[in-house]
């Protein structure tokens, strides 16, 4: 009688232990949101359209930057690794040109995503190859943080893309 107690007991807590640390998990990744793929979203960076309500960054060369988002003015960018660029129609599309030239030289191309927030909610753009990936944390009411994409978007395994091309 004894040993079906203690098998109970211990029964019990392996499963309380499994539910704190359950719980844990979920609280560790309740204030991360996500990029969505968004069709949308890419033809309006491939028809050269500035959108009045984002605040736009910019991730690596300010002339083929790796990445560009939009944030929606109502949140803030917390972040001291996007440059913030306030385009005009001309120097908007004359950037998006040159990200396509780039990326056309590695046979990739560029797509559109949605950036949600932790709840689902559309918080602005993102423009990057398909590969790119990237993290969005919530850190207070309207504050985010998105992570920029690697430096050597446009490589392999630090080795430039082109020269595989090539060989």
């Amino acid at each position: 009688m004894r040993s079906k107690q203690r098998i109970n007991v211990i029964s019990f807590a392996c499963v309380l232990l499994l539910l704190v640390i359950c719980g844990c998990a979920v609280n560790l990744y309740s204030n991360y949101g996500e990029i969505r793929p968004n069709k949308g979203v890419t033809q309006a960076f491939d028809n050269y359209e500035v959108n009045a309500n984002l605040n736009y960054y910019i991730s690596g060369s300010d002339v083929c930057p790796n990445a560009i988002i939009g944030v929606n003015r109502e949140y803030t960018l917390v972040s001291d690794l996007w440059k913030k660029i306030e385009f005009t129609a001309v120097t908007f599309k004359e950037v998006v040109q040159f990200m396509n030239d780039e990326v056309s030289q590695y046979r990739e191309e560029l797509f559109g995503f949605d950036i949600l927030d932790d709840k689902g909610n559309d918080i602005g753009d993102w423009y990057s190859i398909l590969s790119v990936r990237t993290s969005v944390k919530m850190i207070g009411d309207k504050k985010v943080i998105i992570y920029t994409p690697p430096l050597d978007t446009y490589k392999e395994d630090g080795e430039d893309v082109s020269k595989k091309i090539i060989e």
